[in-house]
């Protein structure tokens, strides 16, 4: 039985991310996979049990590895002295640089968009990122709300709809080819205004 390897491990989720992005989720193929990464089907399987399996990888290698960095430190500040302003802003800042600055979790993201209606690959990106980030924002902002510093309100709504005024002045990007990255300037202050904006509409009454 070969030993499994890290490198080896990384070289196929770095061809599978490339064909995932040439040929979307749908018609990529375990066997064009394995003709580009110069091995067979077995050895892929024996890292990766289903094509499946393959796509949370690579999502999670190359899409929202940084993601899952914010959340973490975003639990950490959740239970330190930071205040929820402070938290919110890096967190939003975290996610911001991705969406903005990284290009292969751009072109990752508009394959998803793509196919979502062809296949499960929505759900499954969803599953691998996302979903993690609204999970600790809810968490983290129902303890807010039981301390008094944000009205009472469903701490899941709230949470997606932070998410979307972070991400409100980037939107449009996707729809570009190659839309320009964002200086650290811009995306604090992108970010500075959602927050103020979440407050200032969740305050209590």
């Amino acid at each position: 039985m070969k030993v499994r390897t890290e490198a080896r491990r990384s070289a196929i989720l770095a061809a599978a991310a490339e064909l995932f992005r040439e040929t979307g989720y749908e018609r990529a193929s375990m066997n064009e996979l394995a003709r580009r990464f110069g091995g067979s089907k077995a050895t892929l399987y024996g890292y990766f049990p289903s094509k499946e399996e393959l796509f949370v990888a690579v999502v999670q290698a190359f899409a929202t590895v940084h993601l899952s960095d914010a959340v973490a430190e975003l639990s950490v500040k959740a239970k330190g002295p930071a205040t929820l302003e402070s938290a919110l802003q890096r967190f939003g800042e975290r996610m911001l640089q991705v969406l903005t600055n990284d290009e292969s979790a751009l072109a990752i993201f508009r394959m998803v968009v793509a196919e979502s209606g062809h296949s499960d690959v929505g759900q499954l990106f969803y599953e691998a990122g996302p979903a993690e980030a609204v999970k600790a924002i809810t968490g983290l902002l129902a303890e807010a709300m039981k301390r008094g510093e944000l009205r009472r309100a469903d701490p899941h709504v709230s949470a997606m709809q932070f998410l979307a005024l972070v991400t409100a002045e980037t939107d449009a990007r996707v729809y570009r080819a190659n839309p320009p990255p964002l200086s650290l300037a811009q995306v604090r202050a992108m970010v500075r205004r959602a927050v103020e904006m979440f407050l200032f509409g969740a305050a209590p009454r």
